[in-house]
């Protein structure tokens, strides 16, 4: 796919994506195999102890798993996801999701999500695997 039609089939996913936009997720870049994405914690997004809920942080991942394994044009969908949740994130945080292409073949994709702060520190570890189906996204 050339970087339009990437960039196309980006346009098309968050057109739909209300949970994506209400986490208030930013897609600062997007390419084959790739997107790099940031959110600011809410206080909403906190948890009963005053920390950032893990559902956030991995949905957050788990958008990024979305848009970098849709992003050959073809329906993908998650067949599993794990998570390792290293260090707290607090109220205010900027929170980098970046996920990125490991294996691709005709069927599957497996992708490894890492989320850090605003001082580059890794807070949580993802791995997603995609199944890949033949129907086009465009």
């Amino acid at each position: 796919m050339t970087n339009v039609e990437t960039q196309q089939v980006l346009a098309s996913m968050w057109e739909g994506d209300f949970f994506s936009q209400w986490l208030g997720l930013v897609v600062e870049e997007h390419r084959e195999g790739y997107c790099r994405l940031h959110f600011v914690v809410r206080q909403e997004m906190l948890n009963g102890i005053g920390i950032a809920h893990g559902g956030v942080l991995f949905s957050a991942a788990d958008s990024a798993f979305a848009f970098a394994g849709n992003s050959h044009g073809k329906i993908s969908v998650a067949l599993d996801m794990s998570v390792s949740f290293i260090t707290s994130v607090r109220v205010g945080e900027k929170i980098v999701m970046e996920a990125k292409e490991v294996h691709l073949s005709k069927r599957i994709g497996f992708y490894e999500i890492h989320g850090t702060n605003a001082q580059g520190k890794v807070v949580a570890s993802f791995k997603g695997t995609a199944y890949r189906t033949d129907k086009d996204i465009l």
